[in-house]
């Protein structure tokens, strides 16, 4: 029997009615369709250290995690993430009150912007931003306000002027992405310095997205926004291990608050999943109590990726924006006689046998990324020349 549905009515929640489906399943399925190297989602080819991947099989075995976690995470993971914040950044967090497990970093982003936004509460966030960011703050009722990084001396930067002037009285929140996805910029101690200026005089609260912490390149630093003067009680800290510890199908995450943004952010959340990934908690607790020779080598290993695939992309004729973070590079495809990213991807795959992303699926203002063009390096050294290979006669070289 056919059930009658009102046309008058879509199905789907206004809210979430300009979000189709992602980018990402588009051109994966592309890629499989083509036999085309995948370089558009942002998951390692190989799995990371085998020593984490037997303490999930030892945790399964021994029985821990099988069954509902505690709802804030396990005791051992939640004193594994303090300890991390505290070891590399001084920052002091209570494993109790201030530390919350989620189900990936795109949990705790929804969580967060669910729990501290009303409806018509403006968010600011860096365009081009991560796709989840703009259907979180759809989610949660809020008003996305992007201000655009753009290309500057080769690198994506932010405009402080623009920033201050996109702040107005129905300000609720800084959403903070740094190392930045899509365009690979790590903000400065200067420029993070004057957004937690920014944020404590207008009284702001503020979400980090932290995740490639353990990926910056060349000179930069990573500074999470928590350090600076009065920024610890109003910033919600959000990590993550699948970016550091290449496993991402094992979906954990964390949020490292003051007590009373964490219970805010944890009564959304309960709501969501309330638990998830049992097991995998307390082998990411063993995972960040690895020596530090395995994030030297981890982002050392990045580095030399990072650059095979930037001097393959320059050799094939794109300008290439090589990016202080993250295992993503943007690149430019005007040298290439192209200006529109998302018809260069859509044929790339039986031009090239490769698959890209286009940036403009970042950005509120399509035209600004309308150019660009993003590639994932954080593949197998053979693959990534390979994809390297059947670039160079993509502009025509």
């Amino acid at each position: 029997m056919t059930r009658m549905t009102s046309s008058a009515r879509p199905l789907l929640n206004r809210r979430l009615a300009e979000f189709g489906t992602t980018i990402f399943a588009e051109m994966s399925a592309l890629a499989l369709s083509t036999g085309a190297i995948n370089l558009g989602q942002g998951f390692p080819d190989t799995d990371g250290p085998e020593e984490v991947r037997e303490a999930a099989v030892r945790a399964l075995r021994d029985g821990l995690g099988n069954q509902y976690p505690p709802g804030p995470g396990v005791p051992e993971l939640r004193t594994a993430v303090a300890a991390h914040q505290q070891r590399r950044y001084g920052l002091s967090y209570d494993p109790d009150r201030e530390v919350l497990v989620t189900a990936g970093a795109t949990e705790a982003i929804a969580a967060s912007l669910i729990a501290l936004l009303e409806p018509g509460d403006e968010v600011i966030a860096f365009e081009p931003y991560y796709d989840s960011y703009a259907a979180c703050i759809a989610m949660a009722g809020g008003t996305r306000v992007p201000v655009t990084l753009r290309p500057h001396e080769g690198s994506f930067r932010l405009d402080l002027d623009e920033l201050r002037d996109a702040v107005t009285d129905r300000t609720r929140l800084l959403l903070i992405n740094t190392p930045h996805n899509p365009t690979g910029t790590v903000l400065t101690r200067a420029e993070l310095a004057a957004i937690a200026e920014l944020a404590v005089e207008r009284d702001l609260l503020v979400v980090t997205d932290e995740v490639y912490e353990h990926l910056v390149f060349d000179d930069a630093e990573h500074v999470p926004l928590a350090t600076f003067p009065g920024m610890r009680e109003r910033t919600v800290t959000i990590g993550s291990a699948g970016k550091t510890f290449s496993f991402t199908g094992w979906k954990v995450g964390w949020v490292t608050a003051a007590p009373e943004l964490v219970t805010a952010v944890r009564s959304a959340k309960q709501y969501l999943t309330y638990v998830a990934s049992g097991p995998f908690q307390y082998a990411v607790a063993e995972a960040l109590a690895l020596p530090e020779s395995y994030f030297t080598a981890f982002r050392d290993d990045m580095l030399v990726k990072r650059n095979l695939l930037a001097a393959g992309l320059e050799e094939a004729g794109f300008r290439v924006f090589r990016p202080s973070g993250t295992y993503f590079v943007t690149t430019d495809i005007r040298p290439l006689g192209e200006t529109d990213g998302f018809a260069f991807c859509r044929a790339l795959p039986e031009r090239a046998g490769v698959v890209a992303i286009p940036n403009a699926v970042f950005y509120d203002h399509r035209e600004e990324g309308a150019p660009f063009v993003r590639f994932a390096f954080c593949k197998r050294t053979g693959v990534l020349e390979e994809a390297v290979r059947r670039l160079k006669g993509v502009g025509g070289a």
